[in-house]
């Protein structure tokens, strides 16, 4: 009932920057909650970032000062700003928004994920 798409990633060199999108569609009455994780290979699926409605930030601590999250609540809209990346920032990149549908039942949803890879 909430489709979330993400774009935006790709492969750059180590120091190089990255920008990702993330689109929530659907009976959207409300998204309280947006974040990016992303999951390397073997790895579990952590945090990278998250804001709330009232644009509280909460960053993991491996990307304080080099990314940046923010949202655009009139076109359900959330981008990650990625400057001063890290091989060990490589791996897929997912959207999660939460809120509540029209119906006023809750919501939680995932995107596909995009990959972002960094080179040496």
């Amino acid at each position: 009932q909430v489709q979330v798409v993400e774009s935006g990633g790709g492969l750059v060199q180590a120091g190089g920057s990255l920008s990702l999108s993330c689109a929530a569609s659907g009976n959207i009455f409300s998204i309280t909650a947006v974040g990016w994780y992303r999951q390397a290979p073997g790895k579990q699926r952590e945090l990278v970032a998250s804001i709330s409605s009232g644009s509280t930030t909460t960053y993991a601590d491996s990307v304080k000062g080099r990314f940046t999250i923010f949202r655009n609540n009139t076109r359900n809209t959330l981008y990650l700003q990625m400057n001063g990346l890290k091989p060990e920032d490589t791996a897929v990149y997912f959207c999660n928004a939460a809120g509540r549908l029209t119906t006023y039942r809750d919501y939680n949803s995932w995107g596909q994920g995009t990959q972002v890879t960094v080179s040496s």
